[in-house]
């Protein structure tokens, strides 16, 4: 699983990218129920958006916003099928959270340590997501809200080395910019096929511990 990650402040790479600004004012880490600037496309108009949007997916049926402790990752294999998922993959609702690197914890040492995984390349990068638009029933604002997509990462050659000995190793879906657009716009036999660490580019880690007062 992923629960924090750092989004991006290159707005000339997402320029360049996606030929959108980068939008401002959102933490320099992002945890469950923060927010993180995604990029989205429309099916009908071909329109690429860029806006800040909530990590944890918070589907339109949903009474409040608590439920985004619990739908921050969609496992890939079920997205389809779960009912906090399914409305956003029948419609196609793709994007991209647009980071710099994410962290994992390496249990390398017996305890828990934060790892930072990046690029090889140290670029930034695009992770797969689902996406929803949620009313809030007290105040009328509409929310939107992502879920980065999982695929097991048992034989991947850095991810396999993260999360608890014995617990199933998993990584969310790195989409290599020469994807970005097909991902955007995919349909669902293309966007299954998508979702696999085949297609990722090369990733890096190095240990990343929290200081004392993170």
């Amino acid at each position: 699983m992923c629960t924090n990650f750092t989004p991006t402040r290159s707005g000339r790479w997402v320029k360049s990218s996606f030929g959108v600004d980068l939008p401002s004012d959102y933490p320099e880490e992002a945890y469950p129920g923060y927010a993180a600037p995604l990029v989205v496309k429309g099916h009908h108009t071909g329109r690429v958006a860029c806006g800040l949007a909530k990590f944890g997916l918070i589907p339109a049926w949903a009474k409040d916003q608590t439920i985004a402790r619990h739908t921050y990752n969609a496992r890939s294999e079920t997205a389809a099928q779960k009912p906090s998922f399914k409305k956003a993959w029948h419609n196609r609702q793709f994007g991209l959270v647009l980071v710099d690197h994410f962290y994992e914890p390496s249990y390398e040492s017996g305890r828990a340590v934060r790892w930072k995984i990046e690029l090889e390349s140290a670029e930034p990068f695009g992770i797969a997501c689902l996406w929803d638009r949620w009313a809030d029933p007290a105040t009328g604002e509409s929310v939107v809200s992502f879920a980065m997509l999982t695929v097991n990462a048992d034989a991947h050659p850095v991810m396999r080395a993260f999360h608890r000995p014995g617990d199933e190793k998993r990584t969310p879906v790195v989409v290599a910019p020469s994807l970005h657009d097909v991902w955007l716009g995919a349909d669902h036999e293309t966007a299954s096929q998508l979702m696999s660490w085949g297609h990722m580019p090369q990733l890096r880690a190095m240990a990343s511990p929290k200081s004392a007062r993170a």
